[in-house]
């Protein structure tokens, strides 16, 4: 199994959602919990990365553990072992650049 690095690529927001379907409006906001370029390290097994958005992991866990695995999403990716994922928050999804790491993991 490789390690994966997972590196927030865009967050998205839609406001007109929010306020017609969301208790606190507008003023949710994006997402609070990860920024642009934030970068994660999944080392193996189910654990979540540390500090990772714990809705988020659900909706990405079977990519990361795809590409851990050795898996490719070519010929729909331009690079092998490497795919983008986003978490299923229709008001405020974040999207996911997920990549295996050269060196296997150890255990």
């Amino acid at each position: 199994m490789k390690k994966v690095k997972i590196t927030v690529l865009k967050k998205e927001y839609y406001p007109e959602f929010a306020e017609k379907y969301l208790t606190e409006g507008k003023k949710v906001g994006a997402c609070s919990l990860l920024e642009v370029g934030d970068t994660f390290i999944f080392e193996g097994g189910a654990k979540m990365p540390d500090g990772f958005c714990p809705w988020a992991w659900i909706d990405i866990y079977q990519n990361v553990s795809a590409i851990s695995s050795g898996a490719t999403y070519t010929p729909w990716n331009k690079k092998k072992n490497q795919t983008i994922a986003c978490c299923t928050d229709g008001i405020r999804p974040v999207i996911f650049h997920i990549e295996a790491i050269d060196s296997d993991v150890t255990e």
